[in-house]
């Protein structure tokens, strides 16, 4: 007879290794000096993020049970908007992930400086130094989805590893007079601390959402896939938020401030500049590989999109090798455009700019989404305290998300706006394509 056993499926410890994994790419190793601008107090912003991304992980993680159809956040959002919903919620995510693999660009430029000064000598070499990573890792997946998986899979751990480690080793270098100098040269209240960085810790967390795409590969997923949101994002928290306290009491807030390859300026702290230089390789490589992975979701974000005749029909072309070349193309001129658009006297303020537009546009899907989740619990049939509870934490992940939003800026708050207009004149134009001819009264 033949075998008919299934595959073994994941447990918990295996699925929540796997969200923190997913969280804890690049996207943390620029913090340390943007931080540092604002002193060691805005560490105190950890608090409220970790907080705030735990409640968002739970709240995604219940609305993955509640409705399993592809589409993620804007598949929860249409349950209580409509396909209007699903369009413009799909259409922030997306062009939110087009600028956050900008700001990759430049993390690996910022650790790239260190063997190319040059790269962080003008705004002008800057951005040119983005320009061409963003072009390097578009045309490199022109050969399609064969190996770009197992890259990214093997690179995180460049950044894994480092920041893992200091967060543990640290600590034999870490001078409570450096970290008491850091704490709080700006005079803030405490209040201004913990709201001062919110969007950059926010930044590293971005991505939980995806948590509970694996429920289909899990062994208990009503039980599993709840938690291991909580933990993985737990797990990623307390790293983060160790790794970035340590650093501040190993290398001078002024250096930190300064520096564009934070966590290679630690290890050479520690240790000596060949080692940091180490650090400095590994983190590039992560970057770049974060950066190939992500140029090619988006470009299959964009084709599916096209497929469902939502994004018109250049995203949807294939070449013989399966990549989605023209679409390609035209992200890569978006986002040569977003580099230019946000050039900055230091790298770090380019950075930062990019993360509080990035957050903005990510953040508004997960209210949207989230504010659907009592319309799935009806759906789903869910009652009692199960339903309370997953209302009241889905009410304070989408107050702290609206705190995110508030926190970013002026500017980032504009640009997320015109970014919405966008969004609904692009809808107005297609929406007949979704919507059925109201019937004569």
């Amino acid at each position: 007879m033949a075998d008919t056993q299934e595959p073994k499926k994941m447990n918990l410890m295996q699925l929540t290794f796997i969200v923190a994994v997913n969280m804890m790419g690049s996207g943390i190793i620029m913090l340390p000096s943007n931080m540092a601008k604002v002193g060691a107090i805005s560490l105190l912003s950890w608090i409220v993020t970790a907080l705030g991304s735990m409640a968002i992980a739970y709240g995604f993680a219940q609305a993955g049970l509640f409705n399993a159809r592809a589409g993620g956040l804007a598949a929860y959002a249409e349950d209580a908007y409509g396909k209007d919903g699903y369009f413009t919620t799909f259409f922030l995510y997306f062009l939110s992930l087009v600028i956050a693999n900008v700001a990759i660009a430049i993390s690996a430029v910022g650790y790239l400086a260190a063997f190319i000064p040059w790269l962080a000598s003008t705004p002008i070499a800057t951005c040119i130094g983005v320009i061409v990573l963003l072009w390097l890792t578009t045309i490199a997946n022109f050969g399609g989805p064969g190996i770009t998986g197992k890259i990214g899979a093997v690179t995180v751990w460049g950044v894994i590893i480092p920041v893992g480690l200091l967060s543990v080793i640290g600590w034999l270098w870490f001078s409570r007079d450096t970290f008491n100098a850091a704490w709080n040269p700006g005079n803030l209240s405490l209040l201004q601390g913990m709201g001062s960085s919110i969007t950059l810790t926010l930044w590293a967390f971005l991505g939980m959402e995806s948590a509970a795409q694996n429920s289909n590969a899990v062994e208990n997923p009503k039980r599993d896939v709840p938690l291991a949101c909580l933990f993985g994002t737990l797990g990623a928290a307390v790293i983060y938020i160790l790794s970035t306290t340590v650093i501040q009491g190993i290398v001078p807030n002024a250096e930190l401030a300064a520096s564009t390859g934070p966590f290679g300026l630690a290890y050479a702290k520690m240790f000596n500049p060949l080692i940091g230089n180490v650090i400095m390789l590994l983190a590039v490589i992560a970057c770049l590989g974060s950066l190939l992975g992500w140029q090619f979701t988006v470009a299959q974000t964009g084709k599916a999109a096209a497929d469902d005749k939502m994004f018109p029909a250049i995203f949807a072309r294939m070449n013989a090798k399966g990549a989605p070349v023209a679409g390609m193309i035209v992200l890569g001129v978006v986002q040569t455009l977003l580099a230019l658009m946000t050039i900055s006297p230091s790298l770090n303020e380019q950075f930062g700019a990019l993360v509080s537009l990035s957050v903005v546009t990510n953040v508004i899907p997960y209210i949207v989404a989230l504010s659907a989740l009592p319309v799935m619990m009806r759906n789903g049939g869910i009652t009692g305290a199960k339903r309370t509870m997953t209302l009241v934490i889905g009410i304070v992940a989408m107050i702290y998300s609206s705190y995110a939003v508030f926190a970013s800026g002026g500017s980032a708050v504009i640009g997320g706006v015109l970014v919405m207009c966008a969004g609904y004149i692009i809808w107005g134009v297609i929406a007949p394509r979704f919507i059925a001819k109201n019937a004569a009264a």
